[in-house]
């Protein structure tokens, strides 16, 4: 059953424990404005789009409550979230801001929707909203569902807008959880990752006797997931042959081998993308990067893993001995010594003191057979 909190009242001296970073539109400001002085309005749909509040739908309001709750009804979907502002009051405020996270909706949007509630009603101004109501089900979406959730709330123990956003958070991530093998891994405040139990598990094996873990992303629930068919590869050329041709993955290697006379096992991580064409080729160049960090981060964090080097490919065949190797044990560059310029050897000065001798004998000769004079100049051996 939804949850019901009220008394939303702006508090300066707080700091709002759970931010997802996400904004309201422009287009959402003003088609709130409009909620607010249209009574001709019942409610205003918003959904998150590229990191912004934007409005969905408007629904025009009935005769009655009951029907502008149908009216309504045929915009909630079974398995997409959404946020609803309904004129629900005739005295101010006279808001009520339903966050709608059916269990079948994709894992991440319903980390998304609920950690965004705050930000909703905050943006939008929390003196218009009486209340906030917390819905999992279409059927809550009717007078009877609206009564148990105000009678739910006559129960429930006084808290703080942190501490009943951060139980909706939780809440998602169980009902996100609850009977997938997959549950959330908090790599910062605003984000949260969908990791499957057995990915995880196969992480941790890897500080034994594992040599292989093949990870893949759902495109359906943008989980990350193990490959169930992870070979037990020996060799780099076996690792490369198992790795998918046509399909991304993240593949965590233990190297086992000999260097030097030691033996060595350093943790390799591949990250391959394989050139295709199609839609599927581009959502994952877009997906797999921006993955490729939180895998690391789950691999360290979650399994105790330190990798010692990265690959990044396009084809499997690039997978190689030599790549490996050359990273691991990159050969010391060959050394030149500096080539100093040889001295003058003893054979040379003697060369050069024949030849000045030999010049200044034919000097001498011409200058006593030439009457105008004439003679040669030497300027004598290098010193």
């Amino acid at each position: 059953m939804g949850a019901l909190l009220t008394g939303l009242q702006p508090d300066k001296n707080k700091t709002w424990a759970i931010l997802s970073g996400i904004a309201a539109s422009q287009e959402l400001h003003e088609q709130f404005s409009s909620l607010l002085s249209s009574p001709s309005t019942f409610a205003l749909l918003v959904g998150i789009e590229k990191e912004s509040l934007v409005p969905v739908a408007n629904v025009a309001s009935t005769s009655s409550f009951s029907g502008d709750l149908r009216s309504l009804q045929s915009h909630i979907k079974p398995n997409a979230a959404v946020y609803a502002i309904i004129r629900r009051y005739d005295a101010a405020p006279k808001l009520a801001a339903v966050s709608y996270v059916p269990d079948a909706a994709p894992v991440r949007q319903k980390m998304l929707f609920a950690s965004t509630r705050l930000t909703l009603t905050r943006e939008l101004g929390l003196e218009h909203f009486r209340e906030s109501l917390f819905f999992t089900t279409p059927d809550e979406f009717t007078e009877t569902g609206f009564k148990k959730a105000d009678a739910h709330a006559q129960l429930e123990a006084p808290l703080t807008e942190e501490e009943r956003t951060l139980g909706e958070v939780k809440r998602a991530e169980q009902e996100a959880g609850a009977g997938t093998g997959t549950r959330e891994i908090h790599l910062s405040k605003s984000l949260a990752m969908p990791v499957s139990e057995e990915a995880i598990a196969a992480l941790k094996d890897m500080q034994g006797s594992r040599a292989v873990t093949m990870l893949k992303i759902n495109p359906a629930t943008e989980a990350i997931e193990l490959v169930p068919e992870s070979p037990s590869a020996s060799t780099i050329a076996e690792l490369s042959q198992a790795i998918s041709s046509t399909e991304p993955r993240f593949t965590f290697y233990r190297y086992r081998h000999t260097h030097g006379g030691d033996e060595q096992s350093p943790l390799l991580f591949f990250y391959t993308c394989p050139a295709s064409t199609g839609a599927k080729s581009i959502k994952n160049r877009m997906m797999y990067p921006l993955m490729k960090r939180a895998v690391l981060t789950i691999a360290d964090q979650e399994a105790g893993l330190t990798v010692e080097k990265k690959f990044e490919v396009e084809e499997t065949s690039e997978v190689t001995d030599q790549l490996v190797l050359d990273d691991l044990h990159p050969k010391p560059a060959a050394r030149q010594g500096f080539s100093r310029p040889k001295r003058p050897g003893r054979q040379d000065m003697r060369q050069n003191v024949a030849r000045y001798d030999l010049v200044q004998r034919l000097s001498a000769m011409i200058r006593a057979s030439d009457p105008v004079g004439r003679s040669l100049s030497y300027a004598g051996p290098p010193t």
